[in-house]
């Protein structure tokens, strides 16, 4: 593809942005000499921080400064003056892609949906969201555009600067190099995706007694509550890094762990991105079909089957049976085979 300004305008969630990276690499093999940006939310930066295949990250906030009329004009502005030539929507939004026309880029292509349909130079035929895996889904955008697709993998990059601030946190809590340490991610973005939280009391509780295992606790100021919830049923102290490391840090940190255990929530994938060694997906009402880490080559996947349809968006579910039915006696006996096995 020759030289040119291309845009990508990218999704608003930390995994599929993470998954979207395999998108802008192959932008980048098909077209090695051309200027290349992205739009993300603030929220998202920090999954493309860095990246070396881009040469400009652009912020748009629909739903903070960017949301009223007046500012998604001076938006499109913006955009209108840095003349970009063609851009690929992620995103399958109305909005984006009357965004796009109105910036008066020549080549917008993206999924065709009826409302939009119109408003795309390159239509590419819709395709059932769940029926792949995110990052082909995707990649699918592309490939049908023309685009060679080379592989199809995500990347997180992390500098010098986060890896030496894991380094003086880890010294701090009076980890040394070559101690088992093994991470413990008890978050997630929606509540039916979560272990519950004795589960991963006693889990932790039986890691330190018995193995003598590093086991540190990694989350967001949103997870010291449940962290907090976690403790209360504990008899063991972790190390806690909860709300101490920004997305680039935990990166870093991940680098490091031997073993990472966690539900299917950013910090899986950007554990898989930066290659843990070990890594334990607990999954319930989402599939790994879809949304799971990818490649597999380091990652056991735990999911019962409790008879309910997979995946499963019912975000308001009271039950949780499917994640309840994962035991901490279950974790344990993957996590022995790992440890016997290295």
């Amino acid at each position: 593809m020759k030289a040119k300004r291309i845009l990508i305008f990218n999704v608003n969630w930390l995994g599929d942005v993470l998954f979207s990276t395999a998108v802008i690499r192959n932008i980048r093999h098909n077209s090695p000499d051309s200027f290349i940006a992205c739009i993300i939310p603030s929220r998202c930066y920090l999954i493309l921080k860095g990246n070396p295949h881009l040469d400009e990250i652009i912020l748009f906030d629909e739903k903070d400064r960017h949301r009223n009329f007046l500012e998604k004009m001076r938006f499109v502005q913006s955009l209108k003056s840095k003349k970009f030539d063609m851009v690929f929507l992620l995103h399958r939004s109305f909005s984006r892609a009357l965004i796009m026309r109105l910036a008066g880029i020549p080549q917008i292509i993206g999924y065709s949906t009826k409302k939009r349909a119109f408003l795309l130079t390159q239509k590419i035929a819709p395709i059932k969201r769940d029926s792949l895996h995110r990052i082909d889904y995707y990649l699918n955008i592309i490939e049908k555009a023309g685009l060679r697709v080379e592989d199809r993998y995500a990347e997180f990059f992390v500098s010098d600067e986060d890896e030496a601030f894991v380094d003086r946190f880890l010294n701090s809590k009076s980890v040394n190099k070559g101690e088992f340490l093994l991470g413990i991610n008890p978050g997630g973005n929606w509540l039916p995706k979560r272990w519950p939280a004795h589960y991963w009391a006693r889990l932790i509780d039986r890691l330190i007694a018995e193995s003598g295992f590093k086991v540190i606790i990694t989350g967001s100021t949103s997870d010291i509550a449940l962290v907090k919830e976690i403790q209360k049923s504990m008899l063991k102290k972790p190390i806690l890094a909860t709300a101490e490391l920004n997305i680039k840090q935990l990166g870093a940190l991940c680098r490091r762990l031997d073993l990472f255990i966690t539900a299917d929530t950013g910090p899986l994938h950007i554990a898989n991105a930066v290659g843990t060694k070990k890594i334990i997906a607990l999954f319930g009402p989402t599939s790994p079909l879809v949304t799971g880490p990818w490649p597999l080559n380091n990652v056991s996947i735990l999911q019962a089957d409790v008879g309910c349809k997979v995946p499963c968006y019912a975000v308001n579910c009271k039950d949780s049976r499917c994640m309840k039915a994962i035991t901490p006696e279950a974790v344990l006996e993957e996590i022995r085979k790992i440890v016997k096995t290295e």
